[in-house]
């Protein structure tokens, strides 16, 4: 193998593959068995359309919605917060740290490629994703950034820093312990069916000082609203998480300088690993 960045996932992996399969443009560590869903908001997370309209229609639309659009932040303020919370510079700034950085459930890229904005030359951000559909858009978008971003498996004439993709259980990471200076989960944890063995394997995959991200879903205090956010959830197949839930997770696990941002329907939560 000749690719430097595939070398460097390769190097991350706790068990690499003999014969590694990247000719989807993503690494696929799960091979032709299909990732099961187990409920609607999974099976939808697999399907062939909603990868087409995620970036420009379900997230911006869905998400802003629950984040309290038009108060609540936008999508370019939400990334700009989470690149600052992971420890990352600002796009085209010359101090961009050269930090290895993981975003866990990648769907079709959109926040991987906005951390990559903020990591500096050298560095590496690697999406994992179950999703076939997904990241094959994810790396359609990224392959199609031309010399203005980042390429797949390698890095542009720019000198700007590699995004690779890999395919992968996010509930069961297949990376070797404290390799990723930053871990990102946005818009995914409430779909695990075991979300605090995912933190689990975010928190192992982190390296001392390492920062951790997570957006995800809260329910609200009204108990009216708080119920019908439960029940709407469970249909869905969706975990709706109470206000303490997310950041005494982080604190059991040894977490510092834990932080949260309250929204109507969501929650950002980070920390730092000691």
């Amino acid at each position: 193998m000749e690719n430097t960045s595939l070398k460097r996932v390769l190097d991350l992996l706790a068990h690499a593959p003999a014969d590694p399969d990247a000719g989807a443009g993503y690494l696929d560590l799960l091979g032709p068995r299909a990732e099961p869903a187990r409920s609607p908001a999974q099976a939808a997370m697999q399907s062939a359309f909603l990868p087409q309209i995620y970036e420009k229609v379900w997230r911006p639309i869905g998400f802003n919605l629950a984040k309290g659009w038009p108060i609540g932040p936008d999508t370019a303020t939400e990334q700009a917060t989470v690149r600052r919370r992971l420890g990352l510079g600002r796009p085209r700034a010359p101090d961009r740290p050269a930090a290895t950085v993981l975003d866990v459930a990648c769907g079709p890229g959109n926040t991987t490629r906005a951390l990559a904005a903020g990591v500096g030359k050298g560095g590496l951000t690697v999406g994992l994703d179950a999703s076939a559909t997904m990241l094959a858009r994810a790396v359609a978008d990224t392959g199609a950034m031309g010399s203005a971003g980042t390429g797949v498996f390698g890095t542009d004439d720019t000198g700007a820093p590699d995004i690779a993709y890999v395919r992968g259980d996010a509930a069961d990471l297949p990376f070797r312990d404290a390799v990723f200076d930053a871990v990102s989960c946005l818009g995914a944890l409430y779909l695990f069916d075991d979300p605090w063995t995912a933190v689990d394997g975010m928190t192992r995959v982190l390296r001392p000082g390492g920062r951790l991200v997570i957006l995800t879903s809260r329910r609200p205090l009204l108990p009216l609203a708080g119920l019908g956010s439960a029940l709407v959830g469970r249909a869905a197949g969706l975990t709706v998480f109470g206000d303490r839930e997310v950041t005494t997770a982080l604190a059991d696990r040894g977490f510092t300088a834990v932080e949260q941002h309250r929204y109507p329907l969501m929650q950002l939560v980070s920390g730092r690993r000691p």
